[in-house]
């Protein structure tokens, strides 16, 4: 401990240097474990005694280090090494020296009391360090600090894990620091002590507002860097090279002609490209650095390496005094921190030349720019920026986008053949036709007139443009297409994968989160104060003679037992989470049912808006009555849609936080699905109404079906729902598009920046003048931090599902999708570049559940695709009529074919129409399969009904059986993992062997070489002998050249030599065992 016995004198010792300090806290950096023993020996030391603290000003800035330790700042400077440099780079990346790089900053608001400057400038000496049983407060204040604080805590037992808490209290009169303000600045304190031990050097201002952020700077070292590269078993590249296979022929002659057409959509970058050599890469070695063209240690990793690198410290380091915590992640979750992030490479605007831009600045001239939407992503330069997992997410937008094209193409072919056949479509004419007169049974009771059905030519014209033939062509294209997009992506991310080097990486090892900590912890000091109730209730059981000495014999077996046996790993059971496992199902399920509330609170608005304006006296009010009925129910369905998105993401949020899962990957999985679930059903439910639903439960002219005895259940227009779901789905989805995706990542953005130069704005001139120009790392903490990509995979899933699901009745949804994510993209890559911190380079093989969840969507597109053509359109219908009931074997009569007759007799009182203006109706037709009123089974259900069912359900098994084959066809033909991709990665490992078999016999030949020097000089000192003799050393051979065993010459047993590794090699042989023990520390080759 770096804790020392005060001296008699009136002031503690300084610490002579920094290797004082740097022995405050071991890093437990490999493990997380927690040896109770060791802090019970600790507070056995110190519970008693008067201990004088590490100074703690020496962490602290210039602004907290005045007085007494202004003496102590010096050792400071020696251990972070930061001494200040006249050569200070202005763009702020590096420490004060001007030399070092900034690779990750710790960021934390010092509030300043006056409480601290009485504590620095007092006496150091009548500082205590106590020990007290909770982490996170300080002592009672019946505590005697004369006495030793919490010592009535450690006198039976010793410590717990996690309850150890230093505090850093005042013995006299003077006025203490605030309790949460010292144990922050205490955790911090011990916390960067244990990163100075893991090799990082740290530097703070000089300067520091009162109640502005401070900054911690961290520098990796090049041994540091060394050391967890090779820990984390990063992939970097070789000197040794080789010439990929070049094409020949046609296709060299096509990929030729291939590449100039692209090279006006190739950004200017010069990671783009790619020659034809490529360099093989291994996982870094320390004892492999000849292999590496090391040209310059600083730039041999790039930054997004380095902070990674960096992270993955702090995400490791522990606090054991101060308080329980494992990693940086903890500590912001604490409060310790405000933020933890790594820096920009500078500004992203170019002002010098253009070749001398940065990464940022090359992103965005050439990728975060709305002009730089006709070329090609950059995205190898993204993921050498941002990482792997960020990269990958911007490639599988763009393999997304580019096969929106072909989609798109299709789209508008199948709605051009919509429009170039209206003319000529039969039941769309027969339904214009006024020759026919079918006069219709009325839309409402009482208040409504009958009707002839030539009024609805409009509603059935614009049908037929989505409800034609080519909709089916369509429907089967898109699933398709779904599994080929699936497929394309599999090979691209394998492609990327073997060109990132992420072949092969294994999963990373996570630290629990915050909360599950903290749960954790809670946990455990239940048990501990239900072991304690147990030991104090013990003694009264022996007093009463309840304990028999056959139970004490058994009690001191069980324990010994216990004491041999490993300790068990504490850890949370489906016991500590099922209060939020019943609370996720019940919220869960109330959410479904407020998003089929809503959903029917727009039916009922439909319903009633419906009947007030069919009873209204102006007949252009009842002509619009159906377009103003949907277009207004469906805005408020778009409205509905877009607050419950912001609610159910937030309540996605809490109930993931109430499982308590133990990683963030676990967290982030759980929260997708619930999140997905949540939104899907509040994203589709209307569709899912308007297909399905709508017009099945209505009923038929006396004996409709009634909501709440008044109203009747809405039916669909005469020409069929399918035209009500088409302008459902284009509303909403380009609603969504517009306003939550381009509009809200526009807008809110922008407002911000106005709030904020507003306030900037405000401050004082003399204020304004006297600043000082803000360094990086304070330009980098104003931006936004970066939350995860789940929101930017969740919009492009639901609109996924809005290209796949319901496209049989909007062909134009890829359109749509397509030019929304051409916008998407160049939207996402400025906030990535301009308005987000720079996130951590995680490391990711694939989209992880997304995958899953698009594969998921593909197939029930399938499903649902089928039962739209088969129930929700005509299609069906007109084929059944066609083939089976039609006497000239065309279209002609399929309208009168669909309308069953109903005698206005049988009307129901009060439900016919009151003040008529038709005359003389005997007759009144409504859409329906029954049999006419002078049938014997009059109103019932058809032949022609059961025979139109039977072939929708046929259509349905044939067209889901017909696109799983062919998707298992295309599927099958193209393959995971492309022909080339195979080859290289058998011909790179067939270069590592001979790469490394190569180093290991010119090793042994320098060996050789060496040993047989050294024989020879051995032999010609000595008289020749005949019977000694060299033994021939084979190919393969391990043994040195030298006399041979049993010898007369030797004079006893020859001692075995240890051929040592090639960097540590030496030509001196072991003559006599007693160097046995110095050479069997070197490494055998």
């Amino acid at each position: 401990m770096a804790v020392r016995r005060s001296p008699s004198s009136s002031r503690a010792e300084p610490w002579p240097s920094g290797a004082g300090f740097s022995q405050v806290a071991r890093v437990l950096s490999e493990s997380s474990s927690i040896h109770s023993d060791v802090l019970s020996h600790l507070s056995r030391d110190m519970s008693g005694n008067r201990l004088n603290p590490m100074p703690h000003w020496i962490l602290e800035p210039e602004v907290f280090r005045e007085g007494p330790g202004a003496e102590e700042s010096q050792s400071l400077v020696q251990v972070m090494g930061a001494p200040p440099s006249p050569q200070v780079r202005s763009e702020g990346l590096h420490f004060l020296d001007g030399k070092r790089k900034v690779d990750y900053v710790l960021v934390f608001h010092q509030r300043r009391h006056s409480s601290i400057r009485s504590l620095v400038s007092g006496s150091v000496s009548q500082d205590q360090l106590s020990v007290v049983s909770n982490g996170n407060f300080p002592p009672t204040k019946g505590s005697d600090p004369a006495t030793g604080r919490g010592a009535d805590i450690l006198g039976g037992e010793a410590a717990s894990v996690g309850e150890v808490f230093m505090e850093l209290g005042s013995a006299k009169g003077s006025e203490p620091m605030e309790a949460i303000d010292q144990e922050m600045h205490l955790i911090r304190q011990e916390f960067e002590a244990n990163l100075l031990e893991a090799g990082l050097e740290i530097e703070r201002e000089k300067e520091v507002k009162p109640n502005g952020p401070s900054f911690t700077r961290i520098h990796a070292p090049w041994p540091v860097l060394c050391r967890e590269a090779e820990f984390l078993k990063i992939r970097v590249p070789t000197k040794a090279s080789y010439e990929l296979k070049e094409e020949r022929g046609f296709g060299s002659s096509m990929s030729s002609i291939w590449r100039k057409l692209n090279q006006p959509f190739q950004p200017k970058v010069s990671l783009q490209d790619h020659g034809s050599t490529k360099f093989l890469s291994h996982c870094f070695s320390r004892d492999k650095l000849h292999l590496y063209n090391i040209s310059s240690k600083d730039t041999f990793f790039d930054n997004a390496t380095r902070g990674r690198i960096v992270y993955e410290i702090l995400r490791r380091t522990v606090c054991v005094r101060t308080c329980q915590t494992i990693g940086i992640s903890t500590l912001i979750a604490k409060g310790v921190y405000d933020s933890a992030f790594p820096l920009h490479d500078g500004d992203y605007k170019v002002i010098g030349h253009l070749e001398e831009r940065n990464d940022r600045q090359v992103l965005h001239e050439e990728w975060a720019r709305y002009s730089a939407f006709y070329k090609f992503q950059p995205i190898d330069l993204v993921r050498k920026y941002f990482g792997e997992k960020v990269g990958l997410y911007f490639a599988w937008l763009g393999v997304y986008t580019q096969l929106l094209v072909p989609a798109s193409i299709v789209g508008i072919i199948v709605f051009g053949y919509g429009v170039a056949t209206v003319d000529t479509n039969l039941p769309s004419l027969e339904m214009c036709d006024e020759r026919f007169n079918f006069t219709m049974c009325p839309l409402c009771d009482g208040a409504c007139d009958f009707w002839h059905l030539s009024t609805a030519c409009g509603t059935a014209r614009a049908s037929h443009l989505f409800d034609n033939p080519a909709t089916v062509f369509f429907a089967i294209f898109m699933s398709l297409w779904a599994v080929l997009f699936l497929e394309h992506w599999k090979r691209r991310q394998i492609s990327l994968s073997f060109s990132w080097d992420l072949t092969g990486i294994e999963e990373d090892e996570e630290h629990p989160r915050p909360k599950y900590e903290t749960i954790l912890l809670q946990k455990r000091q239940r048990k501990q104060k239900t072991k304690k109730k147990r030991k104090k209730s013990e003694p009264e059981k022996q007093e009463d003679g309840a304990v028999t000495g056959k139970d004490r014999w058994r009690q001191k077996l069980l324990s010994a037992m216990a004491a041999g046996a490993p300790p068990a790993v504490d850890k949370l059971t489906w016991k500590d989470r099922l209060p939020g496992y019943f609370i996720n199902i019940s919220s869960i399920l109330f959410m479904f049912g407020l998003t089929f509330s809503a959903v029917f609170g727009v039916i009922i608005y439909r319903i009633t808006v419906s009947a007030l304006m069919a009873m209204s006296p102006d007949p252009e009010t009842k002509s619009n009555v159906r377009v103003t009925v949907t277009a207004t129910a469906v805005i408020i369905n778009l409205v509905v849609i877009l607050v419950l998105d912001e609610i159910y993401g937030a309540v996605a949020q809490w109930l993931t936080e109430l499982e308590i899962p133990k990683t963030e990957t676990n967290f982030e999985e759980r929260l997708i699905m619930k999140a997905f679930m949540l939104k899907f059903m509040n994203a589709y439910a209307p569709i899912f109404y308007v297909a399905f639903f709508k017009g099945r439960f209505v009923g038929r002219p006396g004996n409709y079906v009634y909501v709440f005895d008044n109203y009747r259940m809405e039916e669909c227009a005469p020409g069929g729902c399918l035209i009500e779901l088409c302008i459902q789905l284009s509303i909403i989805m380009l609603g969504k598009q517009l306003i939550q995706n381009n509009i809200f990542e526009i807008g809110i953005p922008k407002l911000k920046k106005l709030i904020r130069s507003l306030k900037e704005k405000e401050a004082t001139p003399n204020a304004r003048e006297d600043e000082k120009p803000p360094q990086q790392w304070n330009l980098d903490y104003a931006l936004a931090p970066f939350d995860g990509l789940t929101p930017e995979y969740m919009e492009m899933i639901i609109q996924f599902g809005f290209v796949s699901l319901f496209v049989a009745s909007f062909p134009l949804a890829p359109l749509f999708a397509l030019l929304n994510n051409i916008i998407e993209i160049r939207l996402d890559a400025k906030k990535f570049v301009t308005e987000l911190r720079r996130p951590v380079a995680a490391r990711a093989k694939d989209i992880g559940i997304w995958y899953n969840i698009l594969s998921g969507m593909g197939k029930l597109s399938v499903i649902i695709n089928a039962f739209v053509i088969s129930f929700t359109s005509d299609f069906i219908p007109r084929l059944v009529y066609q083939y089976m009931y039609s006497p000239s074997g065309t279209m002609h009569g399929f309208i009168d074919h669909t309308l069953s007759y109903f005698n206005v007799t049988n009307f129901k009182p009060g439900s016919a129409p009151q003040n008529s203006a038709h005359e003389d109706v005997t007759f009144c037709r409504y859409k329906d399969y029954r049999e006419p009123p002078w049938s014997s089974d009059a109103y019932q259900l058809s032949k022609q009904y059961w025979s139109v069912l039977a072939a929708r359900l046929a259509f349905v098994i044939l067209f889901q059986n017909l696109v799983m084959f062919l998707g298992l066809i295309v599927a099958w033909v193209i393959p995971d993992v492309p022909k080339t991709i195979v080859e290289q990665l058998k011909r790179e490992k067939k270069l590592l062997v001979n790469l490394f078999l190569q180093e290991e016999k010119e090793k042994f030949q320098l060996i050789q070489s060496l040993f047989t020097k050294d024989s020879i000089l051995q032999s010609n000192s000595q008289p020749s002998n005949p019977s000694q003799g060299l033994p021939i050393l084979g190919r393969y051979s391990t043994l040195p050249s030298g006399p041979a065993a049993g010898d007369g010459g030797g004079g006893g047993p020859r001692a075995r030599c240890r051929a040592a590794s090639f960097s540590q090699f030496s030509g001196k042989t072991c003559s006599s065992p007693k160097n046995e023990n110095a050479s069997s520390r070197q490494t055998a080759v």
